[in-house]
C-alpha cells in the first residue's frame, strides 16, 4: 500500500472564519483501500477538514492550500465541477443522518436520485439499485423500507441508509464525520461493520473522523491526531497506540477508561486545562500551556511536524525523551481514594423492587384518546448501599431515565416498591417527602441546559440551600468551600455559566448537588457530553468525592468503559426489565445473559491488537417497541443464543418470562439458558 500513489492528497490546507484560523496547514494522504483516522478534542478542526475537502464549508470560510483527488484540484473549484465529483468519486457520511436526509422525500427516492445524478440510467433501474444498496447495508425488508420517510427509520437505520447513499456510485474516497456519535453501542457496532463492509466492497479510501479512540483502534490503518487546527502526530495505528511520542496523544490515550481494565485499579490521566480558542493561540507550541514538559524553548516557537521513523511524524521537541513513556509518566495522576469499609458493611440507601411505569399512548389532535400504553419500566430491581456506586446500563429506550425519575419523584410507584434511606416512598407525608428530597440530588447530562444562564455560579449553588430554609448569609459562606471541593476557583463565583468550559459547568452542577449534603446522588449520563480528556477529570472527581463524603451514586450511562472505571455494581436493563446484575468485575468478566455479552462485545477497546481479535456478538436490528406487551423472553427476537436452541427450549423462551437466578455471590441473570462467555479478551 505504501508504494501506491495517493488517491487523495491534501497539502497545506488552511481554513479561516472571519480572519481567525480554524485549520492551520494540514497535510494528509489517502491511498486506495486505506482508512485514515482523524482524532482530537472538540474544536480541534477535524470536521472542518472533512468539509473543506468536499467543498461544503459556508461562504464565510476562507480556504487555501491544495486538495487533489487523483490529481484533480478541488480547492477553489467551482460548484459545478464539485457537483460532478460529490456523491460520485468522493462521498460523505454525515454525523447526523436525520438532518442530512430531506424529510419530505422517501429514502429510496433520495438514494436513486444520487445514482441518476451521475449515471445515465432509468428511474426504475435506479430504484432497484437503491433497494440493493439498502439490502447491502443490512436494512431489513429493503424494498418496503425504500418507500419509507427518514423519520420512520431509527437512528441506526438512518445511518446505514446514509452509508448506502454514500457508496451508491462506488466512490474513490469516503469521508465519515463522526458516523456513530449519537448511537447506542450495539447500533454503533452494526454501523461500523456496515461501513467496513461497504468500504471493502468499493475499495474506497476512507477518512474516519472520530473522538472515540476505540473506534479508531478497530478500524483505522493510520491515525492523525489534531490539536488547535493542526496535525501534531501521525503514525500507523499499531505504532501510535503502542508508542505515542506527543504528550497530547499520550494524554488522550491515558484519559480513556478501559473496558478491560480492573475496577478501581487506578485513576484516569486528566489532561489539564482546555484547548485554546482559535483566535487566542499561545505563542510557541499550542499545547504548551497544558503540557507538564513544556519549557521556554517550547513556548518560543511552534515545533514543525517532523519525521521520527517511517510514516511516524510528530510536532514535539520532546519526542525523543518520550520513547517508551506511559501517560502517567507525563501527566500527574491523583491517588486512588480509599474507602474505610466495603459496601457490604453499610446500610442500604436505595432499594427498588419490581418497578413498573407505563405511559398512555394517545392519538388525535384536538380530541386525544388513549389507544394503548408505553411500557417504559416493567420490572426493574435496584439496590444501592452507602458509599457504593450502582451503574444502570442499557440501550436508549430501555427505561433507565424513567426509573431514575420514578426514584426521585418520591411518590407511590405504579407497580413495585421504592425504599429511599429505609423509608417506603408510598407512605410518605408531604413533610417527610420534602425532608427526604434534600437527601437525594441529581446531576444532569447536559450541564449547560441544567444551569440557569441568568444566574451566577454562586446563585446556582446556594439555590438548593435557600429552598431548604438555610439563611442566605450561611449559604453564601458555603460557596467557596463547595467550589474548592469540586476543583474550581472560589474567585469565579460571580461568573455566569457561559464563561466556563463544559467540564467546569459539570463541576458546578456537582457542587450544586453537594450543597445540601445528600446521601444519594443520581447521575444521569454526567460525562457523555464531554471530551475524553475532560471526562477523565470529572470521573476522578466523582470517585474522590464518594470516598471523602461517603456518598452513594446511582449512575446511568451508555458507556460501559466509564461504568468499569467508576462503578462497584451494575444493573443491565432491557426493554424496561433487569436482565443481569452484580459486581462490575464479575458481570464484565463473566457475563451470563446474551444481551450483556452483546453490549460488552460491542464496546471498542483502545488497543488495536486486542480489538481486532475479539469475539463479536452482533445483535440484529433495533430493540422492539415498548408499546407492545411482550410474552416470554422479550430479548429472544434479537438473541443469538435463541437460534441455537432445540425446539423445546425455544418454545420455553416464547412461553415463559425468565426470572432472576443467582449464579454466584451478588450475580444474578434472568435467562433460562444463562452461560458465561468471555468477550473482553482477544480470541486465541
Amino acid at each position: 500500500m505504501g508504494g501506491e500513489d495517493p488517491v487523495l492528497r491534501v497539502r497545506d490546507l488552511r481554513v479561516a472564519f472571519g480572519g481567525v484560523d480554524a485549520v492551520r496547514g494540514v497535510h494528509l494522504e489517502l491511498r486506495r483501500g486505506e482508512v485514515l483516522g482523524l482524532v482530537g478534542e472538540s474544536g480541534s478542526g477535524k470536521s472542518t477538514v472533512a468539509l473543506a475537502v468536499l467543498g461544503l464549508l459556508p461562504d464565510s470560510a476562507t480556504v487555501s492550500g491544495s486538495v487533489r483527488l487523483d490529481g484533480v484540484e478541488l480547492c477553489g473549484a467551482g460548484d459545478a465541477a464539485l457537483s460532478r465529483l460529490r456523491g460520485n468519486r468522493i462521498a460523505m457520511v454525515f454525523q447526523d443522518p436525520l438532518s442530512a436526509f430531506t424529510p419530505v422525500h422517501r429514502i429510496g427516492d433520495q438514494i436513486a436520485e444520487t445514482i441518476r445524478a451521475h449515471r445515465d440510467i432509468s428511474r426504475r433501474a435506479a430504484r432497484e439499485r437503491a433497494v440493493e444498496l439498502l439490502d447491502l447495508v443490512g436494512i431489513p425488508e429493503p424494498r418496503a423500507r425504500a418507500a419509507a420517510f427518514p423519520h420512520e427509520f431509527s437512528g441506526g437505520m438512518r445511518q446505514r441508509a446514509m452509508i448506502a447513499m454514500a457508496v451508491a456510485n462506488e466512490p474513490d474516497v469516503l469521508l465519515a464525520d463522526e458516523p456513530t456519535t449519537a448511537l447506542d453501542v450495539t447500533i454503533q457496532a452494526q454501523v461500523l461493520d456496515v461501513l467496513r463492509t461497504a468500504q471493502r466492497a468499493t475499495g474506497a479510501a476512507m477518512l474516519l473522523v472520530s473522538h472515540d479512540l476505540g473506534v479508531i483502534a478497530g478500524t483505522a490503518d493510520r491515525v492523525a491526531v489534531m490539536y488547535a487546527g493542526r496535525i501534531v502526530e501521525t503514525a500507523p495505528v499499531h505504532e501510535l497506540f503502542a508508542a505515542p511520542r506527543m504528550p497530547y496523544t499520550l494524554g488522550l490515550i491515558g484519559a480513556v477508561p478501559r473496558l478491560d481494565g480492573g475496577t478501581g485499579t487506578g485513576m484516569l490521566v486528566p489532561v489539564p486545562g482546555a484547548p485554546p480558542a482559535p483566535g487566542a493561540l499561545p505563542s510557541g507550541c499550542s499545547f504548551a500551556p497544558r503540557c507538564p514538559l513544556a519549557d521556554d524553548v517550547c513556548r518560543a516557537a511552534e515545533p514543525p511536524l517532523r519525521q521520527l521513523a517511517d510514516d511516524h511524524l510528530v510536532a514535539c521537541r520532546k519526542a525523543e525523551e518520550l520513547q517508551g513513556a506511559a501517560p502517567a509518566d507525563v501527566f500527574p495522576v491523583p491517588e486512588v481514594p480509599r474507602t474505610p469499609a466495603g459496601p457490604e458493611d453499610r446500610p442500604e440507601v436505595l432499594r427498588v423492587t419490581g418497578l413498573v411505569k407505563t405511559f398512555p399512548l394517545l392519538k388525535g389532535v384536538a380530541f386525544k384518546r388513549r389507544v394503548g400504553s408505553v411500557y417504559a419500566v416493567d420490572g426493574i430491581d435496584l439496590r444501592v448501599r452507602c458509599g457504593e456506586t450502582l451503574a444502570l446500563v442499557g440501550e436508549s429506550g430501555s427505561g433507565k431515565s424513567t426509573a431514575l425519575f420514578e426514584v426521585l419523584g418520591l411518590s407511590a410507584p405504579e407497580g413495585g416498591s421504592i425504599e429511599v434511606l429505609g423509608q417506603d416512598v408510598a407512605g410518605l407525608t408531604r413533610q417527610q417527602a420534602a425532608a427526604l428530597r434534600g437527601r437525594t440530588q441529581i446531576v444532569f447530562q447536559d450541564p449547560m441546559a441544567s444551569l440557569d444562564p441568568r444566574m451566577t455560579v454562586a446563585g446556582i449553588i446556594v439555590e438548593p440551600l435557600l429552598a431548604r430554609g438555610v439563611a442566605r448569609a450561611e449559604a453564601a459562606r458555603r460557596v467557596p468551600e463547595l467550589l474548592r471541593q469540586v476543583g474550581l476557583e472560589p474567585g469565579h463565583a460571580d461568573r455566569f455559566p457561559h464563561e466556563f468550559s463544559g467540564g467546569q459547568r459539570q463541576r458546578i452542577g456537582i457542587a450544586r448537588a453537594l450543597s445540601v449534603r445528600p446521601d444519594l446522588v443520581v447521575l444521569d449520563e454526567p460525562v457523555s457530553a464531554l471530551d475524553v480528556s475532560v471526562q477523565a477529570g470529572v470521573l476522578n472527581l466523582l470517585r474522590r468525592l464518594k470516598a471523602e463524603l461517603g456518598l452513594a451514586y446511582l449512575f446511568v450511562s451508555h458507556d460501559l468503559s466509564v461504568v468499569r472505571n467508576i462503578a462497584d455494581r451494575v444493573s443491565v436493563v432491557y426493554l424496561g426489565r433487569t436482565v443481569e446484575a452484580g459486581a462490575v468485575r464479575e458481570v464484565f468478566e463473566r457475563p451470563l445473559h446474551p444481551y450483556t455479552q452483546a453490549l460488552l462485545s460491542a464496546v471498542p477497546l483502545p488497543d488495536p491488537g486486542v480489538e481486532r481479535r475479539r469475539a463479536r456478538v452482533l445483535l440484529a436490528g433495533d430493540p422492539p417497541s415498548p408499546t407492545q406487551r411482550h410474552t416470554g423472553c422479550r430479548f429472544r427476537a434479537r438473541c443469538p443464543l435463541h437460534a441455537e436452541l432445540a425446539e423445546a427450549d425455544r418454545e420455553r423462551c416464547v412461553r415463559e418470562v425468565p426470572q432472576p437466578v443467582q449464579h454466584a455471590d451478588d450475580h444474578v441473570a434472568a435467562c433460562h439458558f444463562a452461560r458465561p462467555r468471555a468477550v473482553l479478551t482477544a480470541e486465541a
